[in-house]
């Protein structure tokens, strides 16, 4: 006897599914090609192998036809949830939270080569400038300085840095 808890052959979820299977196209289409077998039987064909034909043709008609159309999927699970967007340019951000950590003579005008990097925003010169030209000069600045004292000429490298900015300034007003 079925019960209301999905014991009985539609309630649970193997009995949905064999109901949903009986009514299927598959299934129709199965019976059909099974009667067929049933008719040739009755007309004296097959002889003792009747149920074999009959099975046969049932799993040809059933294995044959196509199944149902897949369902569709909610949008709401069809796309996944975009990442969360980056900031606008991850790169510059991150070398001005760098160069905020250098100590840099002041007369370097670092800080308003940041500030116009953002205002250009990206490009080929303001990229070439923050993936490659600032982080180099800054890097030899820093080089330079720790060997500053056994420098033969004593150059200032405060002043290289300087020069080397107003160039990269320079390329972006261009």
């Amino acid at each position: 006897m079925a019960t209301s808890s999905g014991d009985g052959p539609g309630g649970g979820p193997g009995g949905r599914r064999l109901m949903g299977y009986l009514g299927s196209t598959r299934n129709l289409v199965g019976c059909g090609s099974g009667a067929v077998g049933l008719g040739l039987h009755f007309m004296g064909l097959g002889g003792v192998w009747w149920p074999g034909i009959v099975a046969a043709l049932y799993g040809v008609g059933a294995l044959l036809t196509p199944g149902p159309p897949p369902l569709p999927v909610p949008p709401s699970r069809s796309v996944p949830d975009p990442a969360p967007a980056p900031p606008p340019w991850a790169e510059l951000e991150e070398l001005a939270g760098y160069l905020g950590t250098v100590a840099l003579p002041s007369a370097v005008e670092v800080d308003a080569l940041v500030e116009r990097l953002r205002a250009v925003g990206r490009g080929p010169a303001a990229e070439r400038i923050v993936l490659r030209r600032l982080p180099v000069a800054v890097d030899g600045y820093l080089r330079a300085r720790t060997w500053q004292r056994w420098s033969p000429n004593g150059a200032d490298p405060g002043v290289a840095l300087a020069r080397e900015v107003e160039l990269m300034a320079a390329a972006l007003a261009a």
